[in-house]
């Protein structure tokens, strides 16, 4: 895999792109380029895993989904929390996601189920980071949309022990269901960068999330 190749393909499709060898080093990197602002972060495991919460928490005002302190919630008052911090990301001055799958030709694929992830990634802020390993990498559009319906839901599904048609076919496969706990609700492309905000990939070369 060429990825100063693949680098130049975001780059001519409008986004900043940058790539490190290790999650070490693009960790850091993320660390200094932020500093005073308020974040918000996308449910993702690439950043869980570079533990980017704790690091930009240091210097800045974070909110995360994943990081709602009182665990003794009624599952309505932990989804009213979780909502309520949804919110909260949309209306920051930076904002950080992974993706469910990009393509060698310079386009990122993601899926959401309640659309707090798509929604912060296209508008409002100053600022967005896509940061990917190279797992999510396929050769074209079309493998990186399977990728997103086919690999990365139905592992989500595992990971937050939904009930629906993935976990029907252990979650080996999308079969497009109707299930009220269905995740792919939305699929967004991002074929370009979005006017009037600065959007940067980051292409690590490591296999991080899901």
């Amino acid at each position: 895999m060429d990825l100063d190749k693949i680098c130049r393909a975001f780059k001519r499709n409008r986004f900043d792109c940058t790539i490190f060898e290790t999650a070490e080093e693009a960790a850091a990197y993320l660390s200094q380029e932020i500093h005073g602002k308020t974040v918000g972060m996308g449910d993702s495991m690439t950043l869980e895993s570079m533990k980017m919460y704790e690091r930009l928490s240091e210097n800045n005002e974070v909110y995360d989904v994943q990081h709602i302190e009182n665990k003794d919630y009624t599952s309505k008052e932990r989804m009213e929390q979780f909502l309520f911090m949804a919110r909260k990301c949309l209306m920051t001055d930076v904002f950080l996601t992974s993706a469910n799958a990009a393509s060698e030709t310079g386009e990122l694929v993601n899926i959401d189920g309640t659309g707090n992830r798509i929604s912060g990634s296209l508008f409002g802020h100053r600022k967005v980071y896509f940061v990917i390993g190279v797992n999510k990498i396929c050769p074209t559009l079309d493998d990186a949309v399977f990728r997103a319906r086919n690999v990365a839901a139905p592992k989500n599904v595992e990971r937050h022990h939904y009930k629906n048609g993935c976990s029907f076919f252990n979650y080996k496969k999308c079969c497009d269901c109707s299930a009220p706990d269905r995740i792919c609700n939305a699929l967004v492309i991002y074929y370009k960068k979005m006017r009037n905000m600065d959007m940067e990939v980051v292409i690590i070369n490591e296999e991080l999330g899901l």
